[in-house]
């Protein structure tokens, strides 16, 4: 299990460097696109990118600029079921890596839990609509007493309305 415990793994030159990101792209449940279509549709890109297809999706490093373009790109085949996240470990990281692990990667059981609500993100997508985020106030109680006097009134009007139109056709 040594190779479970690994503090200073063998880096490339460009898994150190600052500028250089790693998204993951995750398939929402109703996607319409396979993880190997965008995985090509990234390659037809030409950018300089390590490219990875996963079980989830796939996972895009490289310069920001062209993994942003990248992943632009990508979600214009499903704009409304294509998501990304931030990945702080480039594809096949020992430190990461499920290979290298023997296991699940930790925050791989985070990840199964967001993909259940991402189906409902979809659906917020495709049908947005306006919500508000003032809090909801009461009803001061002065107010309260006040609405509910003026509704007591009007019952008792429609009340007596009705035994005057009953005791006039009695009459008749």
């Amino acid at each position: 299990m040594v190779e479970n415990v690994c503090i200073n793994p063998d880096l490339g030159r460009e898994d150190k460097d600052p500028e250089v990101v790693t998204r993951m792209i995750i398939l929402g449940p109703k996607a319409n696109v396979s993880e190997s279509e965008i995985v090509n549709q990234m390659h037809l890109l030409g950018l300089p990118l390590t490219i990875k297809q996963t079980c989830y999706g796939a996972m895009v490093s490289g310069k920001e600029k062209d993994v942003i373009t990248a992943i632009k790109e990508v979600r214009k085949m499903d704009p409304y079921n294509i998501f990304t996240k931030d990945r702080g470990f480039p594809p096949g990281d020992p430190r990461r890596c499920r290979g290298h692990r023997k296991g699940p990667r930790e925050g791989f059981h985070q990840m199964e839990k967001e993909f259940k609500l991402l189906g409902f993100v979809s659906d917020a997508l495709k049908n947005p609509k306006e919500v508000s985020l003032e809090e909801e106030t009461c009803v001061p109680l002065e107010e309260f007493e006040e609405i509910m006097k003026e509704c007591l009134e009007e019952e008792k009007l429609d009340k007596d309305n009705i035994k005057g139109k009953k005791h006039s056709e009695n009459k008749k």
